[in-house]
């Protein structure tokens, strides 16, 4: 039997990614007393007693994603967006690592006692910018693999690609504004969720690419 190439296990790992940080943050805002997802983003579940549980789902992720980029550096090799695409999964996966390391400040009341305002601290400044790279170079791979995919002939996969960057883009651009609403907070929510489902399906799609060689 022919074993397949090893970055393969490298883009499942990666595409495990998506579905465990999914499932750690709706657990968490489901348990964590005084978080509301209309009112509060994901990163202040860093914060409080039990906020290494963020913390850890933060670096877990982009480890995760850190393996899929060095996958499909290997899996796309001499292939157009074989470059700049797992630089810019790569520079994701370090936008999640960044801003586990670097805690968001807490706010708009969580944890529960915390004033609805506070100042910005060094390592929450630190929180935003890791964010803000993770999230553009998350945007742009999704464009790179849509000009691939549209290359290739795969109008489907261009298609969702597309508007998985623009939707991602335009929600997080609405939340960096700071006219934050609950339609806005939960239009990000969502599009977060589309993000990391659109990712892992694209993992899979690239392993068993490279399983059939």
């Amino acid at each position: 039997m022919r074993r397949a190439p090893p970055f393969r296990k490298l883009l499942l790992a990666g595409a495990i990614a998506g579905p465990l940080y999914l499932t750690v943050g709706v657990l968490q805002m489901l348990l964590r007393e005084g978080f509301d997802p209309r009112l509060h983003a994901l990163s202040l579940l860093a914060n409080g007693e039990l906020g290494w549980i963020q913390v850890g789902n933060f670096i877990v992720a982009g480890l995760l994603v850190a393996l899929a980029a060095w996958g499909l550096r290997g899996a796309m090799r001499g292939e157009r967006g074989g470059t700049w695409g797992p630089v810019l999964l790569a520079l994701y996966a370090l936008g999640l690592l960044g801003a586990g390391v670097f805690v968001a400040d807490p706010g708009a009341g969580f944890p529960p006692g915390t004033p609805v305002s506070t100042g910005m601290t060094r390592p929450g400044l630190l929180h935003f910018v890791f964010g803000a790279v993770g999230f553009y170079s998350l945007v742009g791979a999704c464009f790179v693999f849509a000009v691939r995919f549209r290359e290739k002939g795969r109008t489907g996969w261009a298609l969702y690609s597309v508007v998985t960057g623009a939707g991602f883009l335009l929600s997080f651009m609405a939340i960096a504004s700071g006219r934050i609403s609950p339609l806005v907070m939960l239009t990000f929510y969502g599009a977060v969720a589309w993000s990391w489902i659109w990712l892992s399906a694209f993992l899979v799609h690239e392993a068993g690419r490279a399983e059939a060689g």
